[in-house]
């Protein structure tokens, strides 16, 4: 290892050296823990027994060779600190790690697995001008083989739950919420112990390896998401690990998140390394196809606070990871979660932005939702909070998410925040996707969403599948089952996201009857998309010049989705460029020139 990279926080290879190593005829454990005055080894291969480890290098790190250790083998390393207080400790840097309650790590032999996915490896892009429709998943909650809370199905078994059901229905990428080891179920992984780790919540990490490896034979994408700003106070994990504040601040007044965790030190290059190496882990090791980074508002500002001013260090920080990162995987897909305005989030390094390929759009995500919670009689004095984000949208490579956030802690389902009865809100919830995959910027939406989820979403519980049942529910998944398929199929979706001449409004100043109208472009084809988001039926005249035949591409309101209208309209044909169109309450429609 370049020891001098490591300390100054530019290696992404960390995990090469540290950790526990299987070698011929043992395992190689190697610990960095500078303030510690004594490290012993115990597992299973020595009854638990304490054995001295050795001070390598600087004497900064510390190693031991065992002969004759298996695989899956459990071991921790017990750090005495200054004053000779002895805690045990996970390995930062294991490939494995057991079940909570439990801590220990676990040898993992990470050579063994070999990928056959070369083909989508070699042709994998950032989609940038390709669609992107994400499924975002947690892993243990979309199906479960029993109703007790940890009962889960493992990384194979779900090759053929999860992959069969995202080619049905339409999505081209997935996004599995953390899968690094963490304690708590209800943090979602969010809180990790273990960054080197496949929870062993779903197997080993051949497992996981081999889900991928069928995605990719699927042509399906895995985008996993990774935490770079915080980690778990658990005393076995990172925190206080040689008996010093060695991954966290000293400080607790910005040491401690707002989640109770404990705020990486982005300053310190031990740190930097730690976390490159771990996110450059999973895009290499498991061959996922980009990290989801996530609360990277909460890097870029003191303790996520615009008024507490930018953290320079943690900027500087994602600017040379992301740099780094799509240095070694150009193809990879890098994404942040960040809600404030901080500028350039999207923008190459060497132009002064963070390097980031997307942006979560969060504005249009809150905007659209206030929008469909307020009651009909007032959407005409909110109509531009579905127009403001075309003023800011090409300030950044936006994505529209519809996630796991907006579906907990009281927020309500999607379809429960369309306003109205029961009812009311599927016309509604069709109309609106109808619009977000319209709007220019690449798709995300959560489980559950897709058919109409009326429960909030619980970790402990798979998705309520058995609405499917009912007509109303299963006419809602064909409508959005048929929408990702037409987004997927046509270039005018997603072409030219982020050029201005991809999206012209048409109309967008029809205030008193909620009618909105605006026109995707690609290279070859030109998409028009009406909406009525008022509940009375309207008329509307549509004015093309030049054209003189609109064809229906997809309707909200056919019967076969819940609505009213028997079959889909065909060609329609335009008198001077004009033709009167009538839009009934709460509808959608796309018109393809």
């Amino acid at each position: 290892m370049d020891f001098y990279g490591f300390y100054t926080g530019k290696i992404f290879d960390a995990y090469q050296y540290l950790g526990a190593h299987v070698v011929e005829e043992g395992v190689v454990f190697r610990t960095f823990a500078p303030s510690a005055s004594r490290i012993t080894l115990i597992g299973e291969f020595n009854h638990w027994q304490e054995w001295e480890m050795n001070r390598v290098s600087d004497g900064n790190f510390w190693e031991l060779y065992v002969p004759d250790v298996k695989e899956d083998q459990m071991y921790k390393y017990k750090i005495y600190d200054r004053n000779g207080n002895p805690v045990e400790h996970c390995d930062p840097y294991g490939f494995g790690m057991e079940l909570r309650p439990n801590s220990a790590s676990i040898v993992r032999d990470m050579s063994q697995y070999h990928f056959k996915d070369s083909e989508w490896m070699q042709n994998r892009s950032d989609c940038r001008q390709k669609p992107l429709n994400i499924y975002e998943v947690h892993f243990g909650s979309f199906r479960k083989p029993s109703d007790k809370a940890d009962d889960w199905y493992n990384y194979e078994e779900m090759i053929d739950i999860l992959i069969p059901y995202l080619k049905k229905n339409g999505y081209n990428y997935l996004e599995i919420m953390p899968l690094n080891e963490y304690p708590c179920d209800e943090s979602w992984g969010y809180q990790a112990t273990g960054f080197f780790s496949p929870t062993s919540r779903y197997g080993t990490a051949d497992q996981l390896k081999a889900f991928v490896n069928a995605c990719h034979k699927n042509n399906i994408g895995v985008i996993m998401d990774f935490v770079p700003v915080h980690f778990a106070v658990d005393g076995y994990g990172l925190a206080n690990y040689d008996g010093t504040a060695l991954y966290e601040y000293p400080n607790s007044a910005v040491g401690v998140s707002e989640w109770g965790s404990c705020n990486f030190m982005h300053s310190r290059g031990e740190t930097r390394s730690f976390l490159q190496s771990c996110a450059n882990y999973w895009l290499t090791e498991f061959h996922m196809d980009g990290l989801r980074m996530d609360a990277i508002s909460r890097a870029i500002y003191w303790q996520g606070d615009p008024a507490r001013g930018v953290n320079l260090n943690a900027v500087e920080f994602l600017q040379y990871m992301n740099q780094g990162l799509k240095g070694i995987h150009p193809s990879a897909i890098l994404a942040a979660e960040d809600s404030t305005s901080f500028p350039k989030v999207t923008d190459p390094v060497d132009q002064g932005g963070l390097g980031f390929d997307y942006k979560w759009d969060m504005g249009w995500m809150n905007d659209t939702l206030d929008y469909f919670r307020t009651a009909p009689e007032y959407r005409s004095d909110n109509y531009h909070k579905l127009t403001f984000s075309m003023m800011y949208y090409y300030d950044a490579r936006f994505l529209l998410p519809l996630s796991h956030d907006e579906v907990v802690h009281g927020k309500a389902t999607i379809m429960q925040k369309m306003n109205g009865d029961y009812d009311g809100k599927f016309p509604q919830a069709r109309a609106l996707y109808m619009y977000m995959y319209a709007h220019p910027g690449k798709k995300l939406n959560f489980m559950g969403n897709e058919i109409g989820q009326l429960r909030e979403w619980d970790e402990k519980r798979e998705q309520d599948w058995m609405l499917l049942d009912y007509p109303v529910h299963e006419g809602f998944a064909h409508f959005m089952r048929d929408l990702n398929k037409l987004y997927l199929e046509h270039s005018a979706f997603w072409e030219r996201d982020y050029s201005a001449d991809g999206f012209q409004w048409i109309d967008c100043h029809q205030e008193s009857k909620c009618i909105y109208v605006f026109q995707r472009n690609g290279k070859k084809e030109s998409i028009i998309s009406l909406f009525n988001f008022s509940d009375q039926e309207q008329e509307y005249e549509l004015n093309l010049p030049g054209v003189d035949k609109i064809r229906e591409l997809l309707n909200s309101n056919l019967a076969v989705y819940g609505g009213s209208q028997k079959r889909k309209g065909g060609v329609k044909t335009l008198k001077n460029g004009k033709i009167v169109l009538t839009l009934p309450a709460y509808s959608s429609v796309y018109y393809m020139i």
